[in-house]
């Protein structure tokens, strides 16, 4: 079964960056689109980004477009993302995804489309 292990939250102050990993394994990685999601206290979970099989097509929530890039690959099979100008309202624990798709270069943006969580990892960001 795929595993996904998250790393690289924490506290950072308000208009600093932060870069969160995701270690995938037990799967061939080229085969899922990988997502991140955040839930902060009290509020459903929402996507954050997304990013293609091949990683040629990328989606973002509105919120963090042009702050927050997604991307796969690198020294193995991870998935990052690279958040910059963070403010308070991106307080939340955020989840590595994986889903499952016959497409290379299609995203997925629903929760219920992805088979596979992390454990999460809390990233505050205080004013």
């Amino acid at each position: 079964q795929v595993h996904l292990v998250e790393s690289g939250g924490g506290l950072v102050q308000a208009g600093h960056s932060l870069r969160l990993s995701c270690a995938f394994s037990n799967g061939p990685f080229r085969n899922y689109v990988m997502g991140w999601f955040r839930q902060a206290p009290g509020k459903e979970r929402e996507i954050v980004a997304a990013i293609s099989r091949i990683g040629d097509s990328t989606y973002y929530a509105d919120s963090v477009s042009g702050r927050f890039t997604i991307s796969r690959g690198g020294a193995g099979s991870t998935v990052y993302l690279q958040m910059n100008s963070l403010n308070p309202e991106d307080t939340a624990v955020y989840y590595c995804a994986a889903a499952t798709s016959l497409f290379l270069s299609r995203v997925r943006t629903s929760i219920s489309d992805y088979d596979y969580w992390g454990q999460g990892t809390q990233v505050t960001v205080s004013s």
